[in-house]
């Protein structure tokens, strides 16, 4: 009996394999953004969690031990490096990925001087589960 396409639908891809205990926390005040990402993420295996905003998300209590930030830049209130200049303060330290539509080249540089990666809107591919599996594996090492 010859292999047919059954035998590679059940091989596993590594690249939509589920990764264990790895939360995606999303921070982004526009509610389409973050369905669009949570919906995305899912489907590449990887928990996630939205948050409609700074204030939302410095309210939470239980953050996961290996997880990683999707923050937008503009929001309401503070911006992106704002939200994250407060949990270094806390001394919370997330791998974090910067998310904006308007990056302009001050930006490109804050975050490039803070070693933080930078995607920006619309999103290309799948640019942003590569960006994430590897601060995911940047934390790890």
């Amino acid at each position: 009996m010859s292999q047919g396409r059954g035998t590679h639908a059940l091989m596993k891809n590594p690249h939509t394999a589920p990764v264990a205990n790895q939360v995606v926390l999303v921070i982004d005040d526009d509610p389409t953004v973050r369905s669009s990402l949570k919906f995305s993420l899912e489907v590449a295996g990887f928990t996630v969690r939205t948050y409609s905003g700074p204030d939302e998300f410095l309210k939470e209590a239980d953050l996961p031990a290996k997880s990683c930030l999707l923050v937008d830049y503009y929001m309401p209130g503070i911006n992106g490096m704002e939200l994250l200049a407060r949990l270094r303060d806390r001394g919370v330290s997330i791998p974090a990925i910067v998310i904006t539509g308007y990056a302009n080249c001050a930006l490109r540089d804050e975050l490039a001087v803070a070693g933080i990666p930078l995607i920006e809107k619309p999103f290309l591919a799948n640019v942003w589960t590569e960006r994430i599996r590897a601060a995911f594996a940047s934390d790890a090492g």
